[in-house]
């Protein structure tokens, strides 16, 4: 999103730090109950940088469970995984949410998580709960991770956007790609295994190769390629931005309606559909958690049908749950994604390091 969160899969990027809120909205057991008066009636979330969510659905939470939820946001995804794997065993919060399908063992395999099976769980698809033998971590929301472009820039220059992987390593779309280092952002990771989905084992680093001569240009983060790179973007376009090619989200042209300064009537940027990656973000309850019946009535919450269904404006992810309505805005500037790239979470664990570390050898030096 998640985000981003990313424009979400993500939304707007946000200070780096600790921030208060009046906590989230409820489900039934854990959730359903008023915080003992002799327990603590904080619970803490620690997040990437993209979590958010409206105040009166935190206050809806507040008020049904006595709890005040404190939000500490630790990077990007990948950023954040990391810090909670060296803070195991003394964890800064109760509940992490923001580990995905491209992180998820190296979470699992640290113990970083407690199984508790989240109440309103028989409403989340079955094929997104990749833990569903133990719980150790719950599905909150999926998104898919895609090139998007400038729809001006295309126009003005009569060129046909790219929509295809193989098409961004044409001659024609030469300097034009900015994407994000697998090493430290979500999208930039998922964007790399989408290539290995694509191209196989003996296929992903020439595919890079290509890249690499056709001027792809990497930087640290989603919010420095969507916000400073790229030409497409309200942030793009004070900067005087000249990529119009970016690893973002498909459901990032809905923030430019949302956002935009006047409102268009359509969306400024367009989603290269055949060069996408389906990404799944999930929460779990800390091991060690002070809190750990707190933790459990935010899990519930986070898929909770209220909470569900304010993500897609705020986090401009998917819900996970099958009763959610989506609102228009982000049905009608948002592309769905039919056939994504998809690896195992088996193939991704086996793999993930040593991708990223001939990615780099390939790539940055």
């Amino acid at each position: 999103m998640s985000t981003t969160k990313k424009i979400t899969a993500g939304a707007v990027a946000t200070a780096l730090g600790a921030v208060t809120l009046t906590a989230c909205g409820g489900g039934s057991g854990a959730s359903g109950d008023k915080a003992d008066s002799g327990k603590s009636k904080t619970v803490t979330l620690v997040s990437h940088d993209s979590f958010a969510a409206s105040d009166a659905v935190l206050k809806e939470f507040t008020k049904k469970t006595g709890y005040t939820v404190k939000v500490l946001k630790s990077g990007d995804a990948v950023e954040a995984v990391n810090k909670a794997v060296l803070t195991k065993g003394a964890p800064q919060g109760d509940v992490f949410f923001g580990v995905d399908n491209t992180t998820l063992s190296r979470a699992l395999d640290n113990g970083l998580f407690e199984p508790y099976e989240a109440k309103g769980l028989d409403r989340v698809d079955p094929a997104l709960q990749l833990d569903k033998d133990e719980h150790r971590v719950t599905p909150v929301d999926y998104g898919d991770i895609c090139v998007n472009y400038d729809k001006k820039y295309f126009a003005d220059k009569k060129l046909a956007p790219p929509q295809t992987l193989d098409d961004l390593a044409k001659p024609a779309y030469e300097d034009l790609l900015v994407v994000e280092n697998p090493e430290r952002s979500s999208p930039g990771l998922g964007f790399l295994l989408g290539t290995a989905a694509a191209y196989g084992d003996g296929g992903w680093q020439g595919y890079w190769k290509k890249l690499r001569d056709n001027g792809v240009k990497v930087v640290d983060s989603w919010e420095i390629a969507y916000n400073q790179e790229f030409s497409g973007s309200a942030g793009g376009k004070k900067a005087k931005a000249d990529r119009p090619l970016v690893v973002s989200y498909a459901s990032s042209p809905p923030v430019e309606v949302l956002y935009g300064e006047p409102k268009p009537a359509e969306a400024p940027t367009g989603v290269s559909t055949g060069t996408c990656f389906r990404q799944i973000e999930f929460a779990g309850l800390l091991k060690g958690a002070a809190n750990q019946d707190g933790g459990k009535a935010l899990i519930d919450f986070l898929i909770g049908k209220q909470f569900q269904e304010d993500m897609p404006l705020n986090m401009f992810v998917h819900p996970v749950a099958k009763d959610a309505v989506l609102p228009e805005l982000f049905t009608k500037h948002g592309v769905v994604i039919d056939k994504p790239l998809t690896l195992a979470p088996g193939k991704i664990a086996e793999n993930r390091d040593q991708w990223i570390k001939s990615w780099s050898s390939l790539v940055l030096k």
